[in-house]
């Protein structure tokens, strides 16, 4: 998330000592920016601060086959890659899909960026530093947006109070920002300073890491859905939602991680040119990687091991795949923990986690998967009701759902009757999970639905603006804090607490970790983590290894997605 670095500084590599004993359609309308707009002279959210498939901070790489590459770096290339569904709005404040993420990591910039090691790099900003409740930043000069604007300390600054505005009801808010938090830039100054309204244990980050967009966009929010106005290595110039995206590399970019800049050594191979297809079939994807018509693809489901076994080269990455939400909204049977656990203990956890990861995940051991962690440790394990059947009807039946002569439960009149909702555009794996947990719970008497949904549905669900009972929804987060305002506060529209989740332990453990600067807290938020699991509120079970392909190009990821400035085109 180099310049000089505050008392934060290097935490993210920091580990937990643990305190206690780990726990086991039709033709979309082509956009095109007139060319005086998109070349400004001539444009991450990070997900490791958050996101959902949310990502974090980081991940570890495999260097694969020397074979996917050439050999000599090529200029004046386009990168091509595949993204398994549209992005939606691209406006940084306004989105933590995945997707979407990727595409912004290309158009705004952070103030500061996070390397391997965790520690932090300049960014948009020079210098900075940060206790738990204030943050400075100081930016570089000769900052410019993609449309030769200069970039000012008061549009840095009207960015994080937008976001932390509650009536903006910005997805990030609790996120990266806590509600109510101050923002100003220091008049004759390129400082900005930040006064968090509540205590946040990694403040430098959260604020830090936040996607910056120009003063226009800010005027003119409608503008930031289609990826205009940013402060990145590239502009948007073609937007055909659902079909592609073309960036382009800008020509005043004169900054990025660390000291590189735009025509130093070592730069040499950036692509001219990105262009983001929409791919949903991923074995269409590993064809046109295998053909040289993708640059890059990420593939979570068998096809990824055809271009493993032919020594294509690949980066990995660690994200969440199976977390099982349970919805206790009134009305919603999940509301009663027995329900809950018997629900639970219905299911072969680890059987499932195989189908939906086509044998290759892991089982999850955090609610934190990106690389490097803030915190460490087993805070799962410990806490995962067994798969036992015949408990889990014991446990309806004093609950009070007795069995009907077709099977169904029911109590007071009501049926036992769920609706079940899973990720969609991860593909055949999540469909088939999906029906052997329909079947798991149709057999201890529930009657369940089950519902596909895509990016949009995800929307819904943590909106507030879906019917559901339980789901599968991970949220690959970056930080302890950042799953906060999913399973504490405020819920929709009020807030992200998407599940109606009370747990008195949580928020309790949370509000001391909050308190403690960087990872000092970390065994408060592992406690923490483990009373949602110990109460059956969220149930993560398995982790997904993500390979990303390569072909006629390398890369790195960071916060689960490709890192713009560490691509390199290399000769057929």
């Amino acid at each position: 998330m180099s310049g000089v670095q505050g008392p934060d500084a290097g935490e993210a590599a920091a580990r937990r000592p643990d305190e206690r004993k780990p726990k086991r359609k039709p033709k979309p309308k082509r956009t095109t920016i007139p060319a005086r707009r998109r070349i400004g002279g001539i444009a991450a959210a990070v997900v490791g601060a958050a996101a959902l498939t949310l990502t974090g901070c980081g991940g570890p790489s495999n260097a694969g086959s020397t074979a996917a590459t050439g050999g000599s770096l090529a200029d004046g290339r386009t990168f091509t890659m595949a993204l398994p569904s549209d992005p939606g709005t691209l406006d940084p404040a306004m989105t933590v899909i995945a997707a979407a993420i990727q595409v912004d990591r290309f158009l705004y910039d952070p103030l500061i960026h996070l390397a391997k090691d965790g520690s932090q790099t300049a960014g948009l900003a020079e210098k900075w530093e940060a206790d738990t409740t204030t943050a400075r930043f100081t930016l570089r000069p000769g900052l410019t947006c993609a449309d030769g604007t200069p970039l000012t300390p008061r549009d840095v600054a009207a960015n994080i109070a937008f976001v932390a505005d509650p009536k903006n009801r910005s997805p990030l808010a609790g996120l990266y920002v806590n509600p109510g938090t101050k923002a100003k830039a220091v008049p004759g100054t390129r400082e900005i300073t930040v006064t968090s309204k509540v205590p946040d244990a990694f403040l430098l980050r959260d604020i830090g890491m936040i996607p910056i967009v120009c003063g226009k966009g800010l005027a003119d929010r409608g503008s930031l859905a289609t990826g205009r106005h940013g402060t990145g290595m590239y502009t948007m110039t073609e937007a055909v939602p659902g079909d592609h995206y073309t960036l382009t590399r800008r020509e005043d970019y004169t900054w990025g991680p660390g000291k590189r800049k735009t025509g130093e050594t070592g730069q040499k191979g950036l692509p001219d040119k990105v262009r983001v297809r929409v791919i949903a079939n991923e074995t269409t994807a590993a064809n046109l990687i295998l053909s040289g018509e993708l640059n890059a693809a990420t593939l979570g489901g068998p096809d990824q091991q055809r271009l493993i076994g032919r020594g294509q080269f690949h980066a990995d990455s660690l994200l969440a795949r199976g977390e099982m939400w349970f919805n206790q909204a009134p009305g919603s049977p999940a509301r009663d923990e027995s329900v809950r656990r018997a629900l639970a203990q219905a299911v072969d956890l680890p059987d499932i986690g195989k189908v939906l990861t086509a044998g290759t995940g892991k089982p999850s051991q955090g609610f934190m998967t990106v690389e490097p962690k803030a915190c460490d440790g087993d805070t799962i394990t410990d806490d995962l009701p067994a798969h036992d059947v015949r408990a889990a009807k014991s446990l309806l039946g004093k609950a009070g759902w007795k069995e009907n002569a077709d099977g169904i439960r029911a109590k007071n009149g009501k049926r036992l009757a769920l609706t079940f909702v899973y990720p969609s555009q991860v593909g055949q794996p999540a469909s088939s999970a999906a029906e052997l947990i329909q079947k798991a719970w149709k057999d201890v008497g529930a009657d369940v639905t089950i519902k596909g949904i895509d990016n949009a549905g995800a929307h819904q669900v943590v909106s507030g603006n879906a019917s559901w009972d339980a789901a599968i929804l991970p949220l690959g987060l970056g930080l302890p804090p950042q799953l906060r305002p999913f399973v504490s506060g405020p819920t929709p529209p009020d807030g992200t607490n998407f599940a109606h989740i009370k747990n008195d332990s949580y928020a309790a453990l949370a509000e001391k970790a909050a308190r403690m600067p960087g990872a000092h807290g970390c065994p408060a938020w592992g406690r923490a983590e483990s009373e949602l699991v110990a109460s059956v509120d969220v149930i993560p079970f398995v982790d997904a290894v993500m390979p990303t392909f390569g072909a006629g190009a390398r890369f790195e990821l960071s916060h689960a997605s490709i890192t713009p400035s560490s691509i390199r085109m290399y000769e057929d």
